[in-house]
């Protein structure tokens, strides 16, 4: 199965030059503003790639997802799915999705950094893709000044549980993609905050 991994595409979803792949997963920040509109472009754009399986999960930016969840469930198509602290399951494979960041507590699924232990204690055993909008602490999290700014108790959770597949993004700075022990951890975030959208999605053959 080919992946097509993207994240933090703020509304300029429509500029990304995509491969051909069976599934597209996109990591949080759909929007830029967070307001309904931003959202209703995004979920007509997505609906209509050329994809089986569209996965996506909300970021710091995304007001509407946080807010309305259930005038998002109107808007949503039938052939998307959107994880909000929950899972699926695609072609066997097991997905588990969460928008939720450290320290963005006037942002959009933001919570503090005491906070995340209790949060990530509710994710599954059983996980193949891990789908998160935070970095853990450590990797692919270095800002453009240079500091880590992922979330320590996801990364304890992530070396827990080991998913083949961590898929983030959040840091633009750090976008790319890690090997480690039994994981490989992806920052898929496409928009470069100097630059705009500059990095191609990241494909992934699973």
């Amino acid at each position: 199965m080919r992946i097509i991994c993207i994240s933090d595409t703020h509304g300029l979803h429509e500029q990304l030059a995509l491969p051909e792949g069976d599934i597209i997963i996109h990591a949080g920040d759909i929007t830029d503003h967070g307001s309904e509109p931003e959202v209703v472009a995004f979920l007509e754009w997505f609906s209509n790639l050329d994809f089986i399986h569209k996965v996506f999960i909300g970021g710091n930016h995304d007001m509407f997802l946080d807010e309305y969840p259930v005038e998002l469930l109107e808007l949503l198509p039938t052939n998307v799915t959107y994880l909000r602290n929950n899972g699926c399951q695609v072609n066997g494979i097991n997905i588990w999705g969460s928008p939720v960041s450290p320290d963005m507590i006037y942002w959009a699924f933001g919570k503090r950094r005491s906070e995340m232990e209790e949060h990530w204690m509710f994710v599954p055993g059983e996980v193949d893709i891990l789908l998160t909008h935070t970095p853990p602490f450590g990797i692919l999290d270095q800002s453009s000044s240079y500091d880590h700014l992922g979330c320590e108790a996801l990364l304890d959770c992530v070396k827990d549980i080991e998913p083949r597949l961590h898929i983030f993004g959040h840091i633009h700075a750090s976008y790319g993609t890690l090997i480690e022990n039994e994981t490989t951890y992806i920052n898929a975030s496409n928009l470069d905050s100097y630059q705009g959208l500059i990095n191609p999605p990241i494909v992934v053959d699973y």
